[in-house]
């Protein structure tokens, strides 16, 4: 099946051509590039969280396959939600599912469900992917959404899955966690929880993330997926984290009274 682009026009430009245009403004080609095995990045509109996304992956290697897990805003009744096989259209065209890739995942963590569904409307996900193209000739994804279901055995679970999967398939593989940081908080208050949460991610601290994060009722929205993405990391042989950049709506807008923070970190 194709999944058709949900939010183009909203949160990024529905024109292929503006669409370029804007990616050429938040992403970097020059800028020096670790080799990595995850990466954080945020999910707003372009013009709220577009830099931080673009700092991210402007640092890092781009590889041919990219596993994304991202957070489910809507309902879905599994814990892991994926879509196992057909393609993802935006303005710059279709990106296909790895399918080998994907139906690995599946077949090492039965949690991992094939539910296309789940994806039809969920912004979190889609928002990553044209940074992909613009970035990466001919990119492949495995999508899993994460919900709110899913505690720590089972992202353990899902992260490990996800490892052993990428290991045994022998390809370059970057993994991408899609999460906003707090929300609708004051721009000094969303600092001071965040940098809690982050430092958690900078430990490769997948359980302490998720501790963190409840115990402190910070509002980032995909603290499930990006536990997940660092257990799959650390699994994967990455010892250390890097903050790339941080920023908030309020830089945008003019108003740090109640603002939605986000995070850019690499993983390697």
């Amino acid at each position: 099946m194709k999944r058709a682009a949900a939010v183009a026009g909203s949160f990024y430009p529905a024109s292929a051509s503006e669409l370029r245009r804007m990616l050429g403004s938040l992403v970097d080609p020059a800028r020096k590039k670790v080799k990595a095995a995850a990466v954080v990045c945020p999910h707003a509109g372009y013009v709220y969280s577009g830099a931080v996304a673009g700092a991210v992956y402007s640092s890092v290697e781009m590889p041919g396959t990219f596993v994304i897990l991202a957070p489910a805003h809507r309902p879905q009744r599994p814990a892991f939600a994926i879509m196992s096989e057909g393609s993802w259209e935006t303005p710059l065209g279709s990106v296909p599912v790895d399918e080998e890739l994907a139906a690995a995942i599946r077949a090492k963590c039965p949690a991992v469900v094939d539910d296309p569904a789940a994806h039809a409307a969920e912004h979190s996900l889609e928002v990553q992917i044209p940074f992909l193209q613009h970035l990466r000739k001919s990119p492949a994804i495995v999508p899993l959404n994460v919900s709110a279901r899913a505690d720590f055995p089972r992202l353990r679970e899902a992260g490990e899955a996800i490892a052993a999967a990428v290991r045994e398939s022998g390809k370059d593989v970057l993994l991408v966690a899609s999460t906003d940081m707090s929300h609708y908080i004051s721009a000094a208050r969303a600092k001071l929880l965040d940098g809690l949460a982050i430092d958690r991610i900078l430990a490769l601290d997948a359980r302490g993330l998720v501790e963190t994060v409840f115990d402190n009722d910070i509002s980032m929205c995909g603290v499930l997926p990006t536990a997940a993405v660092v257990v799959a990391a650390a699994a994967l042989g990455a010892t250390r984290a890097e903050l790339v950049a941080y920023a908030n709506s309020g830089e945008v807008t003019g108003d740090d009274r109640e603002v939605v923070a986000y995070a850019g970190l690499r993983i390697y």
